[in-house]
């Protein structure tokens, strides 16, 4: 087994082993014994929102990054809750069956290489299949940006400047796929990187959007992809 493979299969079951021993609680309310109960299971039912984060770069979100649902996907990225992507992915499911067209490639936003290394796995690669579709790796990390927590909307757009590539997609279609979208600054890059590499068209959807009315609260409180 090679050394990155043999340190996932360590991850996992370290994982794992937290989950038999530590004492198990709704990811939405803390309610014990379950992993998520019903009530916030109920509160991941998709509200899809338009939003227009940059010219040319409509979005399709599911759900408003507050509550059960910002909740539970802290504990998805943050606390190696893994299991919880499958709560989690009907929301996105939604919106992908309203962007994805016939023979449209499905592309997550990558992970940086520390964040890989820190968690073990990609959760919008792992939000994606969950959701039903087979994530393309098509995009990668070209520059590791700063951490986007707590920068403003013209500091996002010059700290993910040129941080990403795509291979080559001329004449495919393309919908990119991020978990949340607070200004906007990852998704609007991601296209830039998938346009200039070939793209025919770029759609963009995203699990949550922070809301507009508390974005500067949002920025703090968004994980690092």
């Amino acid at each position: 087994m090679s050394r990155p493979a043999f340190a996932d299969t360590i991850s996992s079951a370290l994982r794992d082993a937290l989950t038999f021993w530590l004492p198990l609680a709704c990811a939405g309310c803390g309610a014990v014994d379950e992993s998520l109960c019903s009530g916030c299971r109920r509160a991941l039912a998709a509200v899809p929102v338009p939003r227009e984060v940059g010219p040319g770069v409509p979005v399709l979100c599911a759900l408003e990054f507050s509550g059960v649902p910002a909740r539970v996907l802290r504990a998805l990225k943050e606390d190696g809750r893994t299991s919880l992507a499958r709560d989690l992915a009907p929301a996105l499911a939604d919106v992908l069956r309203a962007a994805v067209v016939s023979g449209a490639l499905v592309v997550p936003v990558p992970s940086s290489a520390a964040a890989f290394r820190r968690r073990g796995y990609r959760p919008v690669e792992l939000l994606v299949r969950r959701a039903g579709w087979h994530p393309e790796r098509v995009l990668r990390v070209r520059r590791a940006p700063a951490d986007q927590r707590g920068l403003d909307r013209i500091a996002r757009q010059q700290n993910v400047g040129g941080a990403f590539a795509a291979r080559s997609v001329v004449g495919r279609r393309v919908v990119v796929v991020d978990d949340v979208v607070t200004t906007g600054a990852t998704l609007i890059e991601a296209t830039r990187a998938l346009r200039a590499a070939g793209a025919a068209e770029v759609r963009a959807v995203a699990l949550a959007y922070t809301p507009r009315r508390s974005a500067s609260e949002g920025e703090s409180q968004v994980i690092a992809t």
